[in-house]
């Protein structure tokens, strides 16, 4: 069941502010205020969806292909195109630590030689 006072929930309603990169009609896409990598963004769909299941198996079509379109004006934005990853952490034991569907996209000039 989604929490509609989690903390994206209040980014989006503009309760907490955030250091927007990317933003449209359909995903916000901001800084993360803990960041694992010298870039480290979230994307959030304006939806609410806990996760990347709930988020696949119930948005329409065209939200879902919009919000991978954020994802990807927010890479070009930070021109990061050929360096950087995804990530959608699913579940506690995964590491989601806020339950509304996002995804990580992290760049550092390391990953080259760590993965």
């Amino acid at each position: 069941m989604y929490d509609k006072d989690n903390v994206f929930a209040k980014i989006l309603s503009g309760q907490i502010p955030c250091k927007s990169v990317y933003s449209d009609d359909n995903v916000l896409a901001f800084y993360d205020v803990s960041p694992r990598a010298r870039v480290h963004v979230l994307v959030i769909p304006r939806g609410e969806y806990t996760d990347i299941f709930d988020f696949t198996q119930n948005a329409p079509a065209d939200v879902q292909l919009a919000f991978w379109c954020g994802v990807r004006n927010t890479v070009e934005k930070l021109g990061l195109r050929n360096n950087f990853r995804t990530i959608a952490n699913t579940g506690r034991g995964a590491g989601q630590s806020v339950m509304h569907f996002h995804v990580h996209i992290m760049s550092d000039d390391r990953f080259s030689e760590e993965f």
